[in-house]
């Protein structure tokens, strides 16, 4: 009953014209970013970051949340007409959905894709009602240096998901936590490793940084290597799938539902690994895993569905512990402190309109998509033939426009660009930026709960070791990093000695 009384609060919040044209903006623009590859959900919630300071926070939120769900929904598209996926989540739906396309059964792919998206979506705000409110009350129970575990395990998780090299990995993340050092110290005040730089005295910004390394890194990427675009199915029809349709993609769509919801809670899932996860449960349930590949309904059923649940538990123990699980969630992180919030289960507590009011736009956004993926397909057809010379000046013009309206500094313009250059040149050597985003908005968290435990014990390390959340958290963070780095070069040795 409590529950359904602060959803309803959650409605009251919503339901103002700013909230609903946020969620109807952040709907639409994520969308279209998963139809355009490239750019990204972080890409956009950089570049848009800017032009929200003056917008309350729980519109912020609607906003990035918007674009973070709606990306997933957009992302199929490419994925089934084009066999490009417009995100990293809609890879497995490529398999099977542009089989499908080629088949002439484009309608029925993208149909199916958009009603696993909105029931996987539905059914992941009631998991996020369910999970998160318990959790934020036991986290509450929790010390700084509970949440200095945490984080460190996180953070080792999301490294060892890296697609590359672990050990490139752990570079990034210590690349992005050195980053986060610059400036003055969380403690003391005192300005530190800004080599003199005004413009670098109270650090680097979170907005430039994101804006440079995926914003401006994906346009000078996408310059390089431009992608072909073999549209199937431009006279799409029969978008409803029929009952044979439904019949074999209702499982999957639940149970890439709650796949999707539960790996998106753990840090490093995600929606990608969730749909991997669920296209390998679909082939193994399956009695014809053999057709799998040839356009198959149900590959297309549960990774859709995967990808959207994983995107709403992801919002999990964003809210209640304020650790994102992944480097997307981070943007979002960095959305509530740039807006002077300090994120943890004491947020839903002092500002519930922000966590009510996020899930009840959620209801609204998940009804939102399911009417832009249904009726405007043809719409989002002709996008993806507009030419990337034609997007990539405005794309750059828009990042410019952002980084100068944080502070009026050009300097941020000139961070963004050195950023922007270092983002496309660390793809080329196969570094993710990922983990150096999350490394660089967690690190000044981390900083201080270390500082905070370290007094509270009177600067003994043993608070570490006592607390056993954070004993095993630590051990496990050591043994996950320990096992990725050695496992491989163990296989590496027996590979040699076979040979």
């Amino acid at each position: 009953m409590e529950a359904i009384t602060s959803l309803l609060y959650g409605f009251s919040v919503l339901l103002s014209v700013q909230n609903i044209l946020f969620c109807f903006l952040g709907c639409a623009l994520g969308t279209l970013i998963g139809v355009l590859p490239g750019i990204g959900p972080m890409g956009a919630m950089a570049i848009l970051l800017p032009l929200t300071f003056k917008v309350p926070p729980v519109s912020v939120l609607i906003l990035l949340g918007g674009i973070y769900y709606g990306a997933q929904y957009g992302g199929s598209t490419t994925a089934i007409l084009v066999k490009i996926p417009g995100e990293a989540s809609s890879i497995m739906t490529c398999l099977d959905g542009y089989e499908m396309a080629r088949k002439g059964r484009a309608g029925p792919a993208l149909g199916i894709s958009a009603f696993a998206s909105f029931i996987a979506g539905t059914l992941g705000v009631f998991g996020l009602m369910l999970f998160a409110i318990p959790l934020a009350q036991y986290a509450l129970h929790f010390g700084p240096p509970e949440f200095f575990g945490i984080m460190v395990l996180g953070m080792s998780i999301v490294v060892i998901l890296v697609r590359g090299s672990v050990g490139k990995g752990i570079m990034m993340a210590l690349t992005g936590f050195m980053l986060s050092t610059v400036g003055q110290d969380i403690i003391s005040g005192v300005p530190r490793f800004y080599f003199g730089l005004d413009s670098l005295a109270d650090g680097f910004g979170i907005v430039p940084v994101a804006m440079g390394l995926f914003g401006v890194a994906e346009i000078l990427n996408n310059i390089e290597n431009p992608a072909p675009r073999e549209t199937h199915g431009q006279k799409i029809r029969d978008l409803l799938p029929n009952k044979q349709d439904w019949r074999k993609a209702t499982m999957p769509i639940f149970r890439g539902s709650v796949i999707g919801f539960l790996m998106g809670i753990l840090p490093g899932g995600g929606p990608m690994i969730s749909t991997f996860a669920s296209y390998a449960m679909e082939k193994k349930v399956s009695r014809e895993p053999e057709r799998f590949g040839t356009g198959m309904i149900e590959g297309v059923a549960g990774p859709e569905a995967a990808n959207n649940g994983a995107s709403v538990g992801a919002f999990v123990p964003l809210f209640a512990l304020g650790i994102p699980p992944n480097p997307t969630m981070a943007m979002l992180l960095g959305a509530l402190i740039i807006h002077g919030l300090q994120p943890g289960p004491l947020l839903m507590a002092e500002h519930p309109e922000i966590f009510w009011g996020t899930v009840a736009s959620m209801y609204l956004g998940n009804i939102v998509l399911l009417v832009l993926n249904l009726p405007l397909i043809g719409m989002w057809v002709r996008i993806l033939k507009i030419p990337y010379r034609v997007l990539f000046p405005l794309i750059l013009l828009f990042c410019v426009i952002g980084a100068y309206s944080m502070s009026y500094n050009a300097s941020d313009v000139i961070i963004m660009m050195i950023f922007g250059v270092l983002g496309f040149l660390l793809q080329k050597m196969a570094y993710e930026p990922g983990p150096l985003i999350l490394a660089f908005i967690l690190g000044p968290l981390l900083e201080q709960s270390f500082h905070q435990s370290l007094t509270i014990s009177q600067g003994s390390f043993l608070i570490f070791l006592t607390r056993p959340l954070t004993l095993v958290s630590l051990l496990a963070a050591t043994l996950l990093l320990a096992t990725s780095i050695l496992l491989p070069k163990r296989r590496a040795v027996i590979a040699m000695e076979g040979s």
